[in-house]
């Protein structure tokens, strides 16, 4: 099936790309990752004017949505760039705040989030990420009431984060998650699914985002970089690793765009492990041509590297997601 933007969309996702592409997103990284956020915050701000955080929030809370395809395909943009923040903590709180039967803090949270004027982290396991730049703190957990298997999930609103903790990708600050703390918000919300698969899927956009980059900054890398006198970028096997790495994300996206229409959890599934396996590929396909300068935190390249490498597990890893597939009765094999 073949999957075309229309002239809206492809409008859309252009003008992100200008948009971001004048921020010199590499420096805002990089502060970012020492915990400076004013260029960060002032970044975020442009991204909800653009209406992206808008796309999760429905029409009611002064939203445009939801809107899975558009969000996918500004998510893809949003990779590509590699802009730092809880991009898809902060849709999936939207998703999630906005079936609560309880709409009271849909209508105190959903119009910030969708304004930009506040971000959210979203958390089912021990880590919360960039809490502390989130005016809002979601935590996802078992009651401590009894067995976890049988527990009902609480949904709370957590308390200020400790320290920040080492983390994988430096621009993906990770705090101490605090289940059972704070204020309960609802008690197995009928929304947790649905904002589950949002998140899922708009990380495996940030992923096909991320390959994108890298693949594109190899090509121009490897046109520049010579030996024995002759770029490196006409040797065969040069030609063949990218040549593997563009056939693989080209095949990605129909599957990112497909399951954003469907939103069906096979497909979603389906679309973040390709989309994230073919981003850590072309990572390492990027890392290898690109030698010893690869590794050092000082090239651009390495903004890209690791979050190819940090966005491959979240969300659900490659043995969850091959598993939601398989056992679904292996429509994706």
């Amino acid at each position: 099936m073949r999957f075309l933007m229309d002239a809206e969309q492809r409008a859309f996702s252009a003008s992100l790309d200008a948009m971001l592409t004048a921020a010199d997103t590499p420096a805002v990284i990089r502060d970012w990752s020492r915990g400076d956020h004013v260029r960060g915050r002032a970044l975020w701000a442009r991204v909800a004017e653009a209406g992206v955080f808008a796309l999760a929030v429905p029409e009611a809370y002064e939203g445009l949505g939801p809107r899975p395809v558009e969000l996918a395909l500004a998510f893809v943009e949003l990779g590509r760039h590699a802009v730092p923040g809880p991009l898809v903590e902060t849709v999936a709180a939207a998703a999630l705040l906005a079936g609560l039967d309880d709409q009271g803090p849909a209508k105190r949270w959903l119009p910030v989030l969708a304004s930009g004027e506040s971000a959210a982290t979203l958390t089912t396991g021990p880590y919360a990420l960039d809490a502390d730049m989130a005016g809002l703190r979601l935590t996802i957990s078992p009651s401590p009431s009894g067995p976890a298997a049988l527990a009902p999930t609480e949904l709370r609103l957590a308390p200020p984060p400790g320290p920040p903790l080492p983390s994988l990708d430096p621009a993906r600050r990770l705090f101490p998650a605090a289940p059972h703390r704070g204020e309960l918000l609802a008690t197995d919300p009928a929304s947790l699914t649905p904002a589950l698969l949002l998140a899922r899927l708009t990380t495996a956009a940030q992923a096909l985002g991320v390959g994108l980059a890298l693949l594109a900054r190899t090509v121009s890398y490897v046109r520049q970089r010579t030996q024995f006198g002759t770029p490196i970028g006409s040797f065969q096997a040069v030609k063949h690793r990218l040549a593997d790495a563009e056939i693989a994300l080209e095949f990605a996206r129909p599957l990112l765009l497909g399951a954003a229409l469907t939103m069906d959890p096979r497909d979603v599934a389906a679309a973040k492990v390709t989309a994230c396996e073919t981003a850590y590929a072309t990572a390492r396909t990027a890392l290898q041509l690109h030698g010893a300068i690869g590794y050092t935190a000082e090239c651009d390249l390495s903004l890209w590297l690791t979050k190819a490498r940090a966005l491959r597990t979240a969300w659900g890893g490659p043995d969850e997601c091959r598993a939601a597939v398989l056992l679904s009765g292996g429509r994706h094999c």
